[in-house]
């Protein structure tokens, strides 16, 4: 029993779409690989004192970090050096976004989607 109703497991009026946080820290590193133009693949992923160590690489190597901690979960699923499932594009693709603008470069979507636009302005 806690002292919050609403984070007592027990509690039937807890509410339904209300998820328990997890005590364990879940971390993954993503390789963008959109300047080569495939998809980008998961490289490291871990929870606990693992997720611990990949968190201090990136802020030890300046690398930005992304707290998501649906799209951490799903991503620690997935088999390390292996592409990141279709239904993460979209969240995947707004992390990128984000990293790109946080160090000042270009976004490589703005390419792709002027390339594309191109193309269906060709007569």
């Amino acid at each position: 029993m806690t002292d919050d109703p609403k984070n007592d497991p027990q509690n039937p009026f807890k509410p339904l779409n209300m998820k328990d946080k997890s005590l364990r820290q879940t971390a993954v590193a993503v390789k963008d690989r959109t300047k080569e133009r495939k998809v980008p693949q998961v490289v490291a992923a871990g929870r606990g004192k693992i997720a611990e160590k990949i968190m201090q690489l990136a802020f030890e190597n300046g690398i930005k970090v992304k707290e998501d901690g649906p799209l951490a979960e799903m991503l620690a699923a997935v088999e390390l050096d292996s592409p990141i499932p279709s239904e993460a594009f979209m969240a995947i693709a707004e992390i990128l976004y984000y990293v790109y603008r946080a160090n000042g470069e270009p976004n490589p979507f703005d390419a792709v989607l002027r390339d594309a636009m191109d193309e269906n302005k060709k007569p």
